[in-house]
């Protein structure tokens, strides 16, 4: 069983994402709901759960601080919920590795994709951190292997990918994905979300991820700066915990794993 800790401040919702879903059907465990983000923290650190649920803005201590406080110490996949779209909590979000950034009204079902999603990251991070994948495992991970076959039936959509796969390398803001295709934040999100499963800027980390993998294993005389800068991420230490949160281990540790 996965084990998740939920930080609500408001009962009704919190108690509705308590007993609302069948957690044992997803193979999960609700093990603490809390109303704060001190209480989360006391919660993170107390029980270790693979999954953290918590609203961005609390009273005492707000979303993205207990996150702060917690990310490094302990491994966990946080799922944000918000009753806002706002951009600069986003990407502070993205900073901090958030796996989901759901927004409010709640629709459960789009939390337990993103719950069967975070089970898929941790199984594949667990293999990593165990050893238990060989050396050509390793160097053959695939974040995008569920979706290979799939047919997008939006022409814009298949837009938004193409502009991440000519553009990974650089420096990519929503701002500049708005200018391109000249519709608001709200709509290109919305679009993208429904037709691929995830935000665009979860799509483009995980692109950039897997073209890191692909070059730390070939490119033997580049440094992981140079990789990060190739992969359009210019911050080394963002670069770390972004690839730590798809693949189990910093950038460092998975060079060192795939030539032992």
């Amino acid at each position: 069983m996965y084990k998740i800790v939920i930080a609500e401040d408001e009962d009704i919702i919190r108690k509705g994402l308590v007993y609302s879903i069948n957690w044992a059907e997803l193979g999960c465990s609700v093990v603490a709901d809390v109303k704060n983000g001190v209480e989360g923290v006391e919660a993170i650190r107390k029980y270790s759960p693979e999954i953290v649920i918590a609203d961005i803005n609390m009273p005492v201590m707000a979303g993205l601080e207990m996150f702060e406080k917690t990310h490094d110490t302990n491994d966990y996949s946080a799922i944000i919920l918000s009753g806002y779209s706002s951009f600069e909590y986003a990407q502070k979000a993205i900073e901090l590795g958030v796996l989901g950034y759901l927004s409010k009204p709640l629709d459960i079902d789009e939390l337990r994709e993103v719950i069967l999603k975070a089970k898929k990251d941790i199984e594949l991070r667990n293999l990593v951190q165990k050893n238990i994948m060989g050396t050509n495992e390793l160097k053959n991970i695939d974040l995008f292997k569920d979706a290979y076959g799939i047919q997008y039936d939006n022409d814009l959509v298949d837009q938004m990918l193409q502009f991440i796969f000519e553009n990974y390398d650089k420096k990519i803001v929503m701002r500049d994905v708005i200018e391109k295709f000249n519709y608001s934040e709200t709509y290109l999100n919305r679009k993208f979300k429904e037709t691929v499963g995830t935000t665009f800027n979860e799509y483009l980390n995980r692109y950039r991820i897997q073209k890191a993998i692909e070059l730390l294993v070939k490119e033997k005389e580049m440094s992981i700066q140079e990789i990060s800068w190739k992969c359009g991420i210019s911050d080394y230490k963002y670069f770390g915990s972004v690839f730590k949160k798809y693949v189990g281990c910093g950038p460092k540790e998975y060079l060192a794993k795939i030539h032992k």
